[in-house]
């Protein structure tokens, strides 16, 4: 009789508790972060059941594929977001280059057609004011998403190490406690998973219950009871940028753009793949058509018959010592070649006795000319730097050849005639000739000749030679090019013996429109890559590299969402609440605790009915 009572009673108090844990299933049913609870019964060595407990529903293979999916999806989610601004910015009708860069080269066109006109001249100034500063605002609008970078990793590091002291802390509670609230397990894998969208990462599980954190790269964040510190440190070179960096054990150990997944890693990829590079290209253009405009001024001559001046100022690269350099060294810094500018930052570095280049991004040698002095310069990838003060072994300097050119892209002068539009030399057959040639595709090869524009005479002894200036003779073919003092042309027609054919320095208010002609097909002109780039196909790389890298990132988000999708169904069959399932083992336990009851009342009828027997 009273093993009745007894088997009755463990099972009423059994079922009890089941029915209690389902009731807090269902009310927890949309709590996030809630893991579905179970009631551990077990038999007991004489008859009847026991509750062991209550535990989770876990399972540490799909909370694991979750972690890591968060952390992709976090990072492919910042960087697609950052990523498609920027394209937006170089994309849009009104922020883009596109048509202000077409308007310049229109306007040179149209003063082509009338080279003596002021109101074509003052078109040309202001296209040419309007195209600096788009190129200035672009620069500034990419220099304010490089702020943007700086404040998120700012605010995040707060966040991240207000997460990591609240885990560890609750893995000090957790480990103190045989058996810990099941709602500081949640919480604390609650808390981990938003850890891991900021840094990627995985964790570890102790013996004592305990749960470690490390980022995607290995590094820890939190080990046990002991939770590390994420913070920002100055950049060594520019002390306005902000880096990552771990303080652990009383040392700082800066961390690389690719230590870190979640949203901190890919607003460090952001800033190093796409929006580093496109400051770099952007500036490239804007020092390349300054170049190559300037030297097409150089080689014609104004409305006043003056030698044409520069028509854009830009800044010549800069150069910044790392913080830790112990010599008295500075470095100057120009561009000696556009042809070789590939817009990639680069640092040299002192050993005692030798100077070193390498790539800033990728760390890769590159050669190096030159000592370092004003007559020998050190040359690396079209640009020339001077050494002045003494450098110290492992002094370091980073050289930006074109980071923030577009930034300083200005015009030179304000006065509409002082376009060159004129070549700086005419050239005119003698109105005495025998033969029917004439002077033909005049044009300055070397505007730095001291004698460019010097009057010469070129005479034909015969149809075969001439002189220049009485030098000679020279051989000439029907086609070939004559050349001299830093000019050329070709004749059309054929020249006869005694024919002669005079250059000289073009005239004040020349209407001659050669040179403004030349200036209007520069953007087909290839100054960059070794001179087999034009500057349209910069324009287009430019954009289409930025459009690019956002549409991969899009792509690989909304790729990793599917995937995350995956994982959370995952989790969530084995973690979540399933409200059909806790219908069906609330009714389940409902009626075995009804017949619990009823075994009790039983063993009670058969007692009172052996008591009145009795």
């Amino acid at each position: 009789m009273p093993n009745l009572f007894s088997t009755g009673t463990s099972a009423l108090l059994g079922y009890q508790r089941s029915l209690a844990t389902i009731s807090n299933n269902v009310a927890n049913a949309n709590t996030p972060g809630y893991s579905r609870q179970v009631t551990d019964l077990s038999t007991l060595s004489t008859d009847g059941v026991q509750v062991q407990g209550v535990k989770r529903t876990t399972d540490s293979l799909a909370t694991a594929r979750v972690l890591d999916s968060n952390g992709e999806l976090n990072r492919l989610d910042r960087l697609s977001t950052l990523s498609g601004n920027m394209d937006g910015l170089l994309s849009d009708k009104t922020t883009n280059l596109s048509g202000v860069w077409s308007g310049f080269f229109d306007a040179l066109s149209g003063l082509g057609s009338d080279p003596s006109s002021n109101v074509s001249r003052q078109a040309v100034l202001q296209s040419a004011g309007t195209l600096a500063n788009r190129f200035n605002q672009l620069d500034a609008s990419l220099d304010s998403m490089s702020d943007d970078v700086d404040s998120t990793l700012s605010d995040s590091v707060k966040q991240v190490n207000d997460l990591t002291s609240q885990i560890a802390k609750l893995n000090r509670q957790i480990s103190q406690t045989d058996s810990p609230a099941l709602e500081a397990l949640d919480k604390r894998d609650a808390l981990i998973e938003k850890l891991v969208s900021f840094t990627g990462g995985t964790t570890a599980s102790q013996d004592d219950g305990s749960i470690n954190v490390y980022s995607g790269r290995g590094q820890a964040l939190v080990v046990g009871t002991t939770a590390m510190a994420l913070t920002t440190v100055k950049d060594p070179y520019h002390s306005d940028r902000l880096n990552l960096a771990l303080v652990a054990q009383g040392q700082t150990i800066p961390l690389g753009n690719g230590a870190l997944g979640g949203s901190l890693g890919g607003t460090l990829e952001f800033r190093s793949n796409v929006l580093d590079p496109a400051v770099n290209a952007l500036g490239r253009m804007a020092v390349a058509v300054a170049d190559s405009v300037n030297q097409a001024q150089a080689a014609g001559v104004d409305i006043y018959g003056q030698r044409g001046v520069d028509m854009f100022t830009v800044s010549p690269p800069t150069v910044s010592p790392h913080a830790d350099n112990l010599g008295s060294a500075t470095l100057q810094a120009s561009v000696a070649q556009v042809a070789q500018l590939d817009g990639t930052d680069l640092v040299l570095g002192f050993d005692g006795t030798n100077w070193s280049a390498s790539r800033a991004d990728t760390g890769v040698a590159l050669p190096l000319a030159g000592s370092g002095t004003a007559a020998d310069p050190l040359v690396i990838n079209g640009v020339s730097v001077t050494v002045s003060g003494t450098a110290t072994a492992g002094d370091r300097f980073m050289i930006k050849p074109t980071g923030g050119s577009a930034g300083t892209l200005g015009v030179a002068f304000s006065d509409p005639g002082m376009i060159a539009a004129a070549r700086a030399v005419q050239g005119k057959a003698d109105l005495d000739n025998v033969g029917n040639a004439t002077v033909a595709n005049l044009s300055v090869v070397d505007p730095g000749n001291a004698s460019l524009q010097n009057s010469a005479e070129v005479q034909f002894l015969d149809a075969g030679q001439y002189t220049v200036d009485g030098g000679g003779p020279y051989s000439y073919a029907p086609g070939d090019t004559i050349s001299a003092n830093g000019w050329s042309f070709t004749l059309d027609g054929a020249p006869a013996a005694g024919d002669s054919f005079s250059i000289s320095a073009t005239a004040p208010g020349s209407s001659d429109n050669g040179n403004v002609l030349r200036m209007a097909v520069l953007d087909d002109s290839k100054p960059l890559d070794g001179g087999n780039l034009s500057l349209n196909a910069a324009l287009s790389s430019f954009t289409t590299t930025v459009a690019s890298a956002a549409s991969q990132a899009r792509n690989a988000h909304e790729s990793e969402q599917t995937i995350n999708n995956q994982a959370l169904a995952a989790r969530d069959s084995i973690s979540g609440v399933n409200l059909d399932q806790e219908a069906a083992d609330l009714i389940k336990y409902q009626q075995a605790y009804q017949a619990a009851a009823k075994i009790i009342a039983s063993a009670d009828n058969i007692f009172q009915t052996l008591l009145q027997a009795v």
